[in-house]
């Protein structure tokens, strides 16, 4: 007697492969538009937690249940006037200030303040001498208007960031961006293995207040 239990008709798994397969691809497909998303580095100014070419993956849901917050590292969309190349270039920056926080340079040991909180920066770029970018290039003082983010590349001399867009028109909308341009954050160096690391938030910025 035959145990229908266990029989499998012949080529059942050759008939099944292509479904298997569909599904594999839509489930990637899903992931990678709506949850995890790999990007590359394409230029020097988050260096170095970030150098060129590094791979990293950003977290395309986070921001679907609450704000983005300081210290984050963020993929967004460039404004029209950031962008150098095609249309919906996507930058990396770090978020220094969120709507309605003043931000300002520089307190006497040449720090950035948010709300009176002077930022301890050691992620900033450092030269071959150990000598580490200066906070920003020059004095500012600017409020973050509402539902816009400032945000500055940890390699200060090398990016073109919240300051820079400031510093030629000081035109406060032109120098932030949309809260609703930000992709995700990333959050963790997959690639190469040796600079494999989380990239969480500095502890400086918890001691920053509300504004």
């Amino acid at each position: 007697m035959t145990d229908e239990k266990t029989e499998k008709r012949r080529g059942s798994f050759w008939r099944e492969l292509p479904i298997l397969v569909g599904v594999a691809i839509l489930v990637a497909v899903v992931v990678r538009t709506f949850v995890v998303q790999t990007f590359f580095i394409p230029s020097p100014s988050m260096e170095h937690t970030l150098n060129v070419d590094d791979k990293l993956l950003v977290n395309k849901l986070v921001y679907d249940f609450r704000d983005p917050e300081r210290g984050e590292i963020i993929v967004f969309e460039a404004p029209r006037e950031w962008q150098s190349g095609d249309e919906g270039e996507d930058f990396i920056k770090r978020i220094i200030g969120v709507g309605g926080d003043h931000v300002q340079c520089c307190d006497a040991q040449q720090r950035i303040m948010v709300n009176g909180h002077a930022l301890d920066e050691p992620y900033l770029y450092r030269d071959a001498d150990g000598v580490p970018n200066q906070a920003a290039s020059e004095p500012f003082d600017i409020t973050v208007p509402d539902h816009r983010i400032w945000v500055m590349g940890d390699h200060r001399e090398a990016s073109a960031d919240s300051l820079e867009h400031w510093r030629t028109g000081h035109d406060i909308q032109g120098a932030t961006i949309p809260a609703d341009s930000v992709v995700g954050r990333a959050f963790t160096v997959f690639w190469p293995f040796d600079r494999a690391t989380w990239l969480s938030v500095p502890p400086t910025f918890a001691g920053v207040p509300a504004p």
